[in-house]
């Protein structure tokens, strides 16, 4: 059958890679992020590998994902897999010093996002039918707590959660539904974080060896061509050089 994976956040880290791993496999492309020049130079890219159609999309308007998902040309509709990829992390303080409106963009951007285009393109995964895939990227920060995580670590317990409520609702419909939760991985994410600190980003992955975008969308891949009776509920993937910490203990 006609292979099709609609990716949100396509334009860098885990969508971009994903990406191109798709394209390598002959999957056809459907793929969104806020940078339009970035789509077209991905677009432009991977042309040569699969069909690709690129949509400039902020996944926290509701009415513009409806609008994306409604305008899919033919070809592009029948859907395999959706990655919902698009998020992001912001305000690495303590609680409480940081902006309420960066809380408001993380809820905005990863639980509401999240929420906007899985709606819109569950009557397409439904359609398809046994064998589709909903691949959702949460990460280590939803399930183990550390410093200035407050509301990046709720939004991604969120997604933790909603994968495994989906999973309870779409049962006998075929439709798979993973968390794929990763650890410390060197992309954008401390730039956007820190709003461009690229001291702050280099110093974080400086003397290790964190995960790249392509071992995730390996894992992505991985996941979408499983055997139809096969679902991975969540997945956990860490560098081998990221572990836990003690716990921390105020003393006087």
């Amino acid at each position: 059958m006609n292979k099709t994976v609609f990716i949100t956040g396509a334009t860098s880290g885990f969508g971009r890679a994903a990406a191109r791993r798709f394209a390598a496999d002959g999957w056809t492309l459907a793929l969104t992020g806020r940078r339009t020049e970035r789509l077209e130079a991905l677009r432009e890219e991977l042309s040569p590998l699969a069909p690709v159609h690129i949509a400039t999309l902020d996944v926290r308007d509701a009415a513009a994902v409806k609008a994306v998902a409604a305008a899919l040309p033919e070809g592009f509709r029948t859907l395999r897999t959706l990655v919902n990829n698009a998020g992001l992390a912001l305000a690495p303080q303590p609680a409480q010093v940081v902006a309420l409106e960066d809380w408001h963009t993380m809820i905005d951007t990863n639980v509401t996002g999240l929420v906007n285009v899985t709606h819109a393109l569950l009557p397409a995964l439904l359609a398809t039918g046994r064998g589709a895939s909903i691949i959702n990227i949460g990460s280590i920060s939803g399930q183990w707590p550390y410093p200035g995580n407050h509301v990046y670590g709720a939004t991604k317990a969120f997604v933790k959660q909603f994968s495994f409520n989906l999973r309870c609702d779409l049962l006998g419909t075929g439709v798979r539904v993973t968390d794929i939760a990763p650890g410390m991985s060197e992309t954008e994410f401390m730039l956007v974080r820190t709003k461009g600190d690229r001291a702050a980003s280099d110093r974080l992955y400086h003397g290790t060896e964190p995960l790249t975008p392509e071992d995730i969308a390996e894992q992505i891949f991985y996941v979408a061509n499983l055997p139809d009776n096969v679902n991975i509920n969540r997945l956990e993937v860490m560098p081998t050089r990221q572990a836990w910490s003690a716990y921390a203990i105020d003393r006087d």
